[in-house]
């Protein structure tokens, strides 16, 4: 059975409406989307780290309860789990605040083992920061030798606009590693001063890989390969939360390539009717978790889901 391996931060989200705490829910950017697989009934492990503390032992019961594998969660002492308060505005978009205390040791862990046509799903600054970024990349070189399907999620956010040009050569090189590149609008201008995909594909992104994908909040969704170039139209809907609509995006679009059997070798030759499909995939759990301040996709979606595989 093929897995699904993630590798990124896990944190705790304290979401704020008008001011007052709402709710306490496990997060980061890959994990939302894995939380959503693992829903899904996809075999998942997650590579991430957590302090030895309460928050931290929530996080884990909650990977363990929704089918995430946690070997390769690093587990430290000197430090403690981080959090991060996420202030919905009225259209129910987050500002985030992060509250960090990591050791200096970090991400000491065994690599899970990986199979050929495997998929490794990265993102966010964790896959960026200069601190991890030996430790990242030795895991993509592993991922890579091993013949996985590397879907790399931008997720550039405005916090980091003023590192961009130091940190380019890595954007650059986590795009080589990638064989689906997905970023925003709002990246794609934090990253480069760039809003229009086609540009960025042609200018930044092409030359690496092949295979891009660009979602912009509530816009069009633009998908970009050497078979197809198509732009689709975004349902409009009455959101509570859009926290992790980006991220189950991304699980939309793995689970997507996992029923479809689109392995590491097809990437670039898959039809539009099979992206058509893959594409529905990633918009319905987005729009699932922006119902709700949940970070992944209910449980009812998923069982829904998995009934008429």
């Amino acid at each position: 059975m093929r897995k699904i391996i993630g590798i990124g931060e896990t944190i705790m989200d304290i979401i704020f409406k008008n001011g007052q705490p709402t709710a306490a829910v496990p997060g980061g950017s890959v994990f939302n989307g894995l939380i959503s697989l693992g829903r899904l009934g996809q075999k998942v492990t997650m590579i991430t780290e957590t302090g030895n503390d309460k928050v931290g032992e929530k996080i884990k019961e909650f990977m363990v309860e929704n089918g995430i594998e946690t070997d390769g969660v690093c587990v430290y002492e000197d430090g403690r789990t981080a959090i991060s308060l996420a202030w919905l505005n009225d259209r129910n978009d987050a500002e985030y605040s992060f509250y960090k205390d990591y050791p200096k040791a970090r991400l000491d862990v065994e690599w899970p083992e990986i199979n050929k046509d495997d998929i490794v799903m990265m993102g966010s600054y964790f896959v960026l920061n200069p601190v991890l970024r030996d430790k990242v990349k030795e895991f993509l070189d592993y991922a890579k030798d091993r013949g996985a399907l590397i879907y790399y999620d931008i997720n550039f956010r405005s916090s980091h606009k003023d590192e961009a040009l130091r940190l380019y050569p890595t954007i650059l090189e986590n795009f080589e590693y990638a064989d689906i590149v997905r970023g925003s609008t709002e990246d794609f201008e934090n990253m480069f001063d760039m809003k229009d995909p086609s540009e960025v594909y042609e200018n930044k992104v092409s030359f690496y890989c092949k295979t891009m994908i660009c979602t912009d909040a509530d816009g069009d969704i633009m998908l970009i390969s050497p078979e197809v170039k198509k732009t689709y139209p975004v349902e409009k809907i009455q959101t509570v939360s859009t926290i992790g609509a980006g991220d189950n995006f991304n699980a939309g679009v793995v689970y997507g390539l996992m029923n479809n059997k689109i392995r590491k070798d097809d990437i670039n030759n898959v039809s539009e009717n099979t992206w058509d499909n893959i594409i529905s995939m990633g918009q319905k759990l987005a729009i699932n978790v922006c119902q709700s301040f949940n970070n992944s996709i209910s449980k009812e979606l998923a069982n829904e889901i998995k009934a008429k595989k």
